[in-house]
């Protein structure tokens, strides 16, 4: 028995400056969401007025002049006043991606070119910074008008820093910013490293925002039955076959993928499942290792992007993860990616819609 996709164990991808440029808009999965096709729960209003907040600051953009990161530096006109952005939070699977990338696509219906607006999540953003220099990626998303940021987290004080100066600078240029996270903030980088040490920065990120508040249920699991139990490894393939053979399917064992995984840049995970509709996954284990469980979450959250259908065995999903991790400051990550990789498992195994 073969298969077309080579193995995730097996890829070492490169990813070039213009491919990260390029990348910064909405995944597959989100290229034709709008504000309509988002589905409010009536058990919380705040989704509803999520939803509206967003309509509203949509129909600000498009308004501004455009014009060069030099016209700006060097008198291009008063540096705006009050937050220059809206954040997002709430808990996961309550639709903050799906409106987030509705506000990137109702901006070009404001007049917004797709090359004025980019969207991404937190890491895509810091590993372009590494790729460009920190001076280089302010002026590049200065002439921007429109920077969506998803996924927002601080995991340590070099990034606190970092996004801080950034969302500062490009707020300065006239920049409009949106971000979703599931952490307020005012409290991002608790649990994770001495954000007590780094108030001023952490300030200086809530002060680039409105925070608007969406509650509710993981929509993913809402009146769904749980995850499907795995299947055996013996049986892995057949059943691949069977449902998806005319799809490119990519088999790997979970040691050798976990062992690439710490060897590939996160920056590279989008090209690492490139082409890929099903991942038959084999033997998974709880992971141990905070690295590895960061890694595997970004990997979670591109497989999810890409509606990629998984097949596994081992153990479930919901045991990917130590007791320790999923109460400690991660957690809220790692809750997220059970989320995903449960809905991605029951579309592959049980044939329903990933939500």
């Amino acid at each position: 028995m073969s298969f077309a996709a080579q193995p995730l164990a097996e890829r070492t991808p490169q990813v070039t400056v213009d491919d990260l440029l390029a990348g910064l808009e909405p995944s597959f999965r989100f290229a034709e969401v709008s504000f309509d096709s988002y589905i409010p729960d009536p058990q919380h209003p705040s989704q509803t007025e999520a939803v509206e907040a967003l309509r509203g600051f949509s129909r600000t953009l498009g308004k501004q002049a455009s014009s060069s990161f030099f016209g700006k530096l060097f008198g291009g006109g008063k540096k705006p006043t009050g937050p220059a952005g809206i954040y997002l939070d709430g808990g996961f699977g309550v639709g903050k991606t799906h409106l987030l990338a509705s506000l990137y696509h109702a901006a070009g219906e404001q007049g917004v070119p797709a090359e004025k607006r980019a969207f991404g999540t937190f890491v895509e953003y810091t590993n372009l910074v590494g790729a460009l220099s920190f001076r280089k990626t302010v002026e590049v998303l200065s002439d921007y008008q429109l920077v969506c940021i998803d996924e927002f987290e601080l995991d340590d004080a070099g990034d606190t820093t970092l996004m801080s100066r950034l969302l500062r600078e490009l707020a300065d240029a006239g920049v409009k910013l949106a971000a979703t996270s599931n952490t307020l903030p005012g409290s991002l980088g608790e649990g994770r490293f001495a954000a007590s040490d780094f108030k001023r920065e952490i300030q200086v990120l809530a002060d680039q925002f409105r925070v608007i508040r969406v509650d509710g249920e993981d929509y993913r699991h809402r009146g769904l039955p749980e995850a499907p139990a795995p299947l055996s490894t013996g049986e892995l393939e057949d059943f691949a076959v069977e449902h998806y053979g005319d799809q490119e399917i990519a088999v790997d064992d979970f040691g050798p993928l976990c062992e690439n995984l710490s060897k590939v840049h996160p920056s590279r995970y989008r090209q690492l499942i490139s082409g890929v509709d099903v991942l038959v996954l084999k033997d998974v284990e709880t992971i141990e290792g905070q690295s590895l469980a960061l890694r595997f979450v970004v990997l979670a959250d591109r497989l999810y992007d890409q509606n990629v259908k998984i097949i596994a065995s081992g153990v479930p999903f919901d045991a990917l993860f130590t007791e320790e991790m999923l109460s400690g400051g991660y957690m809220k990550k790692y809750y997220r990616t059970v989320s995903r990789l449960t809905a991605l498992a029951r579309s592959g195994q049980m044939g329903e819609q990933a939500l």
